[in-house]
């Protein structure tokens, strides 16, 4: 079926050819001799086939498909069509008509040697594996004959994938350097794929589970390697849904399979799983397509008439990633000191990320001499990890454009320095947790987790913002009070995809309105309480394991659960700002470039609302003075203060605007 890596030497490629198109041609001619000799009525042709060597395309394609004689004089009687220009008055001569110059069943079976008529049935080679076309015509001997495209190319010794597959599958690049963890997989994985090949039993489909896809499709391709077989992909979300155009598909995919001797990774990272008539047909493909398949999935997967054997994908771990960078900044390496140690702590990138990264700041690795030369390149390799898990963050949440620095914070003492410790924990990670060994006496994520109290308006997300400046990494916003109802029946699915994805970034979570989801959890009533009650459980775990920041923010500590709070590192509380605080905000609120005249930061303290509606206040009395083109004034700053009352449906006291007159 296949050999561990051993292929037999090969002459060289324009002799093989050259030798591969002489035996087509004899055998070509051998069937115009038939056809000749039953024009003549002299019966059929005394010579014997003409023999091939055993790796000419027509042997191949004889033993692929277990052609009998016959079968294979009337798979050359429609090759000679296309290769010698003397064979439609051959055939129309033969048939005694010239309205018919092409084959047909019934001439062959006429004019060859060893004719059986099991050879016209649609469960026999020609037919099932459509290595020729029947047109139509007043029965089926009397049919035109067609040699398939992809059928004429091989034969040629030409290499052309099926136009038919073309909209289905791809080749997959050629496998890459493994690393230790991946290399000892494949050797796993081709020990038993030929310990079953051996055994000549059926090959059992073979599960590549895990949250890497490059890594998943790396240990495929290495495999294929080994066992000199060529890999395509297949996204599962394009297989056809129709039982007709399925079975035609795995038909297709089968003898394209044998044709070119490869295996196929079908992709179900995009398969929805509510989607029960695409995940029947992703199991019908499955149990039906013969040769090497992968399923390259998330999760695991179940197959009814097929074996199906399952592997874990890891991730590089911590040391491969270090390794990687290295290898890949070459000579830049060194120089790093602690840098790079800092990224993998950070940052959880693949092979392909981090062969991207390097790609991308590739200039900046050209030249580097002095210390500040070092910095530079440090702080370009951290921004480009950023952007390289941004895409796949960018579609399941909502990414803050972070300004806010810690000046910008109107906080009491204690709030900013619990801030600036949960700065000082992301920090120091690669210190405490890898060089100081803490990684490894701990079960749970490495990263910390926040829970922000205080009504709102009051710093909480401007907080996130200035640990995000500070710490620079991308600050993600999840929006909790619509998880659920958003992603009813696929919740786990997209929650998994953004910690997975944040993993990778290094990103900062914000899921705002905690006590929307992780309120004390319902007594469950029907389906729709016990489903959340689930969903809520799972983002506790995840949470949990979670190796990078997560904050939650809530109006109502005594609304959440006391469980969920034992799992939260930092509890911050952000008090409502008396008025010396929201004075301060007001002297800060307008940026320096907008012109201001008489504004009393004292009496405009007497509002008596949070640091966001102040901002509200402020950016609406600046439309109001654009528009009279004026400074910003106390008169602009009642009437946008009338406004944002009545908008949170407060009444604005006199007591609030004594003095503004």
């Amino acid at each position: 079926m296949f050999t561990d890596g051993v292929t037999p030497p090969r002459i060289a490629h324009s002799e093989w050819q050259d030798t591969n198109q002489r035996h087509l041609m004899d055998a070509v001619a051998w069937v115009a001799d038939c056809l000749r000799l039953h024009a003549a009525g002299r019966g059929p042709n005394p010579a014997p086939f003409p023999s091939s060597p055993p790796d000419s395309t027509l042997a191949r394609i004889t033993e692929l498909f277990g052609l009998s004689p016959f079968e294979r004089s009337v798979l050359m009687l429609c090759a000679g069509m296309e290769l010698d220009g003397e064979f439609p008055s051959l055939c129309a001569h033969a048939q005694q008509d010239a309205a018919r110059p092409y084959p047909t069943f019934g001439l062959a079976l006429a004019a060859f040697p060893d004719a059986h008529w099991s050879a016209l049935a649609p469960a026999a080679p020609l037919r099932f594996w459509r290595l020729i076309e029947v047109g139509g015509g007043v029965s089926l001997v009397a049919s035109p004959l067609r040699l398939d495209e992809r059928i004429l190319h091989f034969l040629a010794g030409v290499y052309h994938l099926d136009e038919h597959l073309t909209g289905y599958i791809a080749a997959e690049r050629a496998a890459e350097a493994l690393l230790p963890t991946q290399a000892t997989l494949v050797d796993a994985i081709v020990r038993a794929l030929m310990q079953w090949a051996a055994s000549e039993a059926e090959l059992p489909a073979i599960q590549l589970v895990g949250d890497d896809e490059d890594s998943r499709r790396a240990v495929a391709a290495a495999v294929c390697e080994r066992l000199g077989l060529g890999l395509f992909t297949m996204p599962a979300a394009a297989l056809p849904t129709t039982p007709h155009e399925l079975d035609a598909l795995v038909r297709l995919w089968q003898r394209e399979a044998m044709l070119s001797g490869a295996a196929l990774l079908l992709d179900c990272d995009e398969l929805d799983a509510m989607d029960a008539t695409r995940t029947l047909a992703v199991a019908l493909f499955a149990e039906r397509a013969g040769g090497l398949l992968f399923l390259s999935v998330q999760e695991r997967q179940r197959l009814k008439r097929r074996v199906l054997v399952s592997y874990e994908v890891k991730k590089p771990d911590a040391a491969e990633q270090q390794a990687l960078w290295e290898q890949t900044l070459g000579r830049a390496a060194p120089l790093l000191n602690g840098h790079l140690q800092h990224i993998t702590t950070q940052f959880n990138l693949n092979a392909g990320a981090i062969r991207s990264v390097c790609v991308r700041i590739g200039p900046a690795l050209a030249d580097v001499h002095t210390a500040q030369d070092v910095r530079r390149l440090g702080a370009a390799l951290w921004d480009s990890c950023r952007e390289q898990a941004r895409p796949r963050l960018e579609d399941l949440a909502q990414r803050v454009h972070v300004l806010a620095d810690w000046d910008d914070l109107i906080l009491p003492p204690a709030p900013v320095a619990a801030l600036r410790e949960i700065a000082l924990q992301v920090r120091q990670r690669a210190t405490v947790y890898g060089r100081w060994g803490f990684a490894e006496r701990s079960n749970r994520g490495l990263g910390v987790s926040a829970l922000f109290v205080g009504a709102s308006g009051v710093g909480k997300t401007m907080a996130a913002e200035v640990l995000a400046n500070e710490l620079a990494l991308d600050l993600y916003k999840i929006d909790l009070s619509q998880v659920v109802s958003k992603y009813i029946g696929e919740t786990e699915k997209n929650l998994r995809r953004v910690f997975d994805a944040a993993e990778e970034g290094g990103a900062i979570l914000l899921f705002d309105e905690a006590d929307a989801l992780f309120g004390k959890r319902s007594e469950v009533k029907d389906s729709h309480d016990r489903y959340a009650n689930i969903e809520v459980s799972y983002l506790l775990q995840r949470m949990e394991a979670y190796s990078g920041l997560a904050i939650l923010t809530t109006n109502m500590k005594s609304a959440l659960d006391t469980a969920f709070l034992r799992r939260i590192r930092f509890i911050v509380h952000f008090p409502f700002p008396d008025a010396a605080q929201r004075a301060a905000i007001w002297r800060r609120i307008f940026p320096p470039e907008t012109p201001t005249q008489d504004l009393q930061p004292e009496k405009l303290a007497q509002l008596n609302v949070a640091g966001g509606n102040i901002r509200n206040i402020a950016l609406a009395a600046a439309f109001l003075a654009a528009e009279d083109a004026s400074p910003v004034t106390m008169r602009h700053i009642l009437r946008a203060a009338h406004g944002e009352y009545a908008k949170i449906e407060k009444t604005l006291t006199g007591e609030e605007v004594r003095g503004w007159s």
